[in-house]
């Protein structure tokens, strides 16, 4: 396995899982905007270890349900239904407005990079999401559980994380003074990666069940 593949992978997959607006990047722009991209970045790295150690352990979870197909195919299907309905959500029915002064109720003066392991640490939607991920990957024999190929993932897993809190500081840095007139954009977005998500996912459903 190409372990340069393997760390791609783990980079897009995590940076999708953080490009919907949520506490951590919002969070992370916030810190930036409020206290100065040094702290913002510190905060950044707390949820990033977090977010690396709860890939690991979706991966070895993986790895025991790889053994055990028809609870994959189940897997799977849940899976399917979710994305389906977080693509009609956010390409049909999401209006609500994006803000860049969101209240995060971040108001600790205490070290940001604990703040970001803490906040990260009760976000447990990684776990799911990179588990249903990794098996998805190895269905299509883009990814093994052998220990090698696991670390290099979650070192993606890691970059790609920190790469979109990143941008999401970069982003409302530059847009603080404007006004958002609607999350249009961002819903098209979102909408387009799940649904994109929701196809491969349909694929990997019919591929086992025509063979």
């Amino acid at each position: 396995m190409n372990s340069t593949l393997v760390f791609f992978v783990g980079f897009v997959v995590s940076l999708v899982g953080v490009v919907p607006p949520g506490l951590l990047n919002m969070s992370a722009a916030k810190i930036s905007l409020k206290e100065g991209y040094s702290r913002g970045l510190m905060f950044s790295v707390g949820v990033c270890i977090i977010v690396a150690l709860q890939a690991y352990i979706a991966l070895i979870f993986a790895r025991y349900l790889s053994n055990h197909p028809s609870s994959i195919e189940t897997l799977k299907r849940v899976a399917l239904v979710i994305f389906v309905l977080i693509t009609i959500y956010y390409l049909f029915i999401a209006k609500r407005r994006l803000k860049p002064d969101l209240d995060t109720t971040v108001r600790s003066k205490k070290s940001r990079f604990f703040l970001g392991l803490f906040m990260s640490s009760i976000n447990m939607f990684p776990i799911p999401y990179q588990a249903y991920m990794g098996i998805s990957l190895a269905s299509f024999n883009i990814l093994t559980f052998s220990q090698a190929t696991i670390t290099t993932y979650v070192l993606g897993a890691f970059s790609g994380t920190f790469a979109m809190l990143y941008m999401y500081m970069v982003f409302f840095e530059k847009v603080k003074t404007k006004n958002f007139t609607s999350q249009k954009n961002m819903n098209y977005l979102i909408g387009s990666i799940t649904g994109i998500i929701s196809i491969i996912t349909f694929i990997s459903i019919l591929k086992n069940v025509l063979q």
